[in-house]
């Protein structure tokens, strides 16, 4: 795991060393274990490693021994070792035991045809100088961070947007459409990012640079197209579970120890789980938990320790702990964030790296693969309901929803029936299943400035998005629909980037994740919705194939995603006072007026709301988040100026064992 750096030179001019220095030297904590750089031709690259598989062998940028091929490689491939013994009865030779060389000989063989034989998470570029060509390519749920933009003199790419600020003639200017969409969606479309001018490669793309020409394509995609298998739910499980056994297993393979994540929710208790019972490895783990009880889940996190005898340590954040984070976290996300729940996962990540790990398994992706999230659940309620949208029965099954929202619980079913969107004329809507969400998000932008919101009027971020669905999606099932939005959208653009690879790799920990081996998800594509939401009990296929290595109190205890407190982390409401000096610096009318981005008298009210105790909904509680890290972002990297909390007004994060 590492981070990537490089540039093409479309002028022939040829490169200069420094450039590339000064790029790599921006992702050491992304690598800190050795940094290299290569030039060759009219192309760059630099690499920063962290070193996981041939400590001693995999050094980077790597060639071919003819030199004719180069890899700069951000990432795991799996099953390396299955492809080394294909390419050695092919007559290749290694000179290391890495899976950067397997890249590069699996290239030589099949050329960019090679990432369909790849179980891993990767970004990469190789350089082919037979070709005079540059190859770039991200693993098919988007794991691993690629970014890129051009200039009139090169192409350039990095694993984080930083290293390319890193270049002078690499303009630094807000996306304003990019920031409506994140306003809306929680992460921009890519390949948008929060940066006019730099691009994102989606996930499952390549593409190759060559004479100046820029090609980009999808080499996979997500199919949920209905099948006529009618295998009984016991075939179903024994597949998913042999599955899992081996994805989880793969994902040991490491020269370094691997522990692993465990919140007290389903998904990391099957990860460990499996690592306890399917592996000689040991179980060492590590979770987060919370000093307001409305958050935590050290209950149950305690169950799965007992249950499986784990040498645990945890972190427990306190508000001023998340408030005194939040700066580093955004330099890291380089995205506005709505959520603080990134802040707690980067401590948490801190915690492994000081204990010696670089490796960490984790149970994301399982939501979305598996039809996990009360959301998918709305959405089946609310066509049930729409069936009968008079009836004063069916919108209470709405209450079963969301049982850690208290104010959402207290509701009407008149209030339920507006802010859930029980109407006729989008019933047929692509997005029905998202429109709740989004709306109560798109609400933000009434904090935007007069100017921006001038700028974006005739802008639809769901008509964007719409252009972006591929051509199968009406046939699919609503429930699939939903699926697909989260794993293409919510899932790469936040799940994995903002709460994932930044926070780990910010402390040099890699993050490895099973449910998202590719084999699980297009599996799981092709399950009958009716064994991933069986009535209304979510993940039931999943919780049936693994039913005797979980307790029943965690198999069958409701769905509590992972949450973290948001506006109480900047504003103290005892003391009616912002927790630290930045939170009143960049949400001063000056600043934002400096800024550009938001009304500094709409900001202000909603900071005196806060200051009051009077801003407890979810709204609010988004806006103050997404205001503050968008200012954060602009203020580092825009203007580059360091933000940070000064003076901490409590002791850090506690740490037990």
């Amino acid at each position: 795991m590492c981070g990537i750096a490089g540039f093409i030179r479309t002028d022939r001019r040829p490169v200069e060393q420094a450039e590339l220095k000064k790029m790599i030297a921006t992702l050491n904590h992304r690598g800190p274990d050795a940094s290299g750089t290569q030039v060759s031709d009219s192309v760059g690259l630099a690499h920063s490693r962290l070193s996981i598989v041939d400590l001693a062998g995999g050094l980077q940028p790597m060639q071919t021994p003819d030199g004719m091929l180069s890899v700069t490689f951000n990432g795991e491939i799996f099953n390396h070792i299955e492809l080394r013994a294909e390419l050695q009865q092919k007559g290749y030779q290694f000179q290391t035991h890495s899976d950067t060389e397997v890249i590069l000989l699996m290239y030589a063989e099949y050329g960019p045809e090679c990432v369909q034989h790849f179980n891993g998470q990767w970004a990469f570029a190789i350089h082919d100088r037979r070709k005079q060509e540059v190859f770039l390519s991200r693993d098919r749920m988007g794991i691993r961070p690629l970014v890129y933009t051009q200039t009139p003199s090169r192409f350039c790419f990095a694993s984080e947007i930083k290293a390319l600020f890193a270049l002078s003639d690499v303009e630094r200017r807000v996306d304003h459409t990019a920031l409506n969409q994140l306003f809306t969606f929680w992460s921009p479309l890519p390949p948008r990012t929060f940066f006019a001018g730099v691009s994102e490669l989606p996930p499952g793309h390549s593409i190759i640079v060559k004479d100046g020409n820029v090609k980009i394509w999808q080499y996979w995609n997500l199919d949920y197209s209905p099948n006529e298998d009618n295998r009984s739910l016991d075939d179903w499980a024994d597949e998913l579970r042999s599955l899992l056994i081996n994805a989880t297993q793969l994902r040991l393979r490491a020269d370094v120890s691997v522990g692993a994540y465990l919140s007290g929710g389903l998904d990391s208790s099957i990860t460990a789980a499996i690592i306890r019972n399917y592996t000689n490895a040991p179980l060492n783990t590590f979770s987060v938990n919370f000093n307001d009880k409305d958050f935590d889940e050290s209950q149950f996190q305690q169950e799965m320790i007992t249950e499986l005898g784990t040498d645990h340590q945890t972190v427990c954040c306190s508000y001023d702990d998340i408030g005194r984070i939040f700066p580093t976290v955004i330099q890291h996300t380089e995205k506005p964030v709505l959520r603080t729940a990134p802040a707690p996962m980067f401590l948490l990540s801190k915690l492994v790296r000081e204990s010696q790990f670089k490796v960490v398994m984790t149970g994301e992706g399982a939501d979305e693969v598996f039809g996990g999230y009360d959301l998918f659940k709305e959405t089946k309620i609310r066509r049930f309901w729409s069936r009968q949208p008079d009836s004063k029965i069916r919108p209470l099954l709405l209450k079963r929803l969301y049982p850690y929202m208290k104010n959402l619980q207290a509701q009407s079913p008149d209030y339920l029936k507006a802010f859930f969107k029980i109407r006729e004329d989008e019933l047929d809507c692509p997005f029905f299943s998202h429109l709740p969400r989004w709306d109560l998000t798109a609400k933000l932008k009434t904090f935007f400035s007069d100017d921006l919101k001038q700028e974006l009027q005739a802008q639809d971020p769901q008509a964007e998005f719409q252009q972006q669905l591929p051509a199968q999606f009406s046939e699919w099932p609503s429930f699939c629909q939903a699926q697909y939005l989260e794993a293409i959208n919510l899932m790469p653009g936040y799940i994995l980037s903002s709460q994932g690879d930044r926070m780990a790799m910010g402390n040099s920990v890699e993050g490895r994740f099973p449910f998202l081996d590719y084999r699980v998800v297009e599996f799981a594509s092709r399950v009958p919705v009716r064994f991933k939401m069986n009535g209304l009990n979510e993940k039931f296929l999943l919780k049936y194939a693994l039913r005797d290595l979980i307790p029943d109190s965690i198999r069958q205890r409701p769905k509590q995603p992972y949450r973290a407190p948001d506006a109480h982390s900047f504003i103290d409401s005892n003391s009616q006072q912002a927790r630290f000096a930045y939170v009143n610096e960049l949400l001063s009318p000056e600043r934002l007026e400096a800024h550009g981005l938001f009304q500094p008298t709409a900001v202000q009210r909603l900071v005196k709301k806060m200051k009051q105790g009077r801003a407890i909904g979810t709204r609010d509680n988004m806006a103050l988040v997404g205001i503050l890290s968008t200012q954060i972002l602009v203020e580092q990297m825009i203007n580059g100026q360091s933000v940070t909390a000064g003076k901490e007004t409590t002791a850090p994060a506690t740490i037990t064992s």
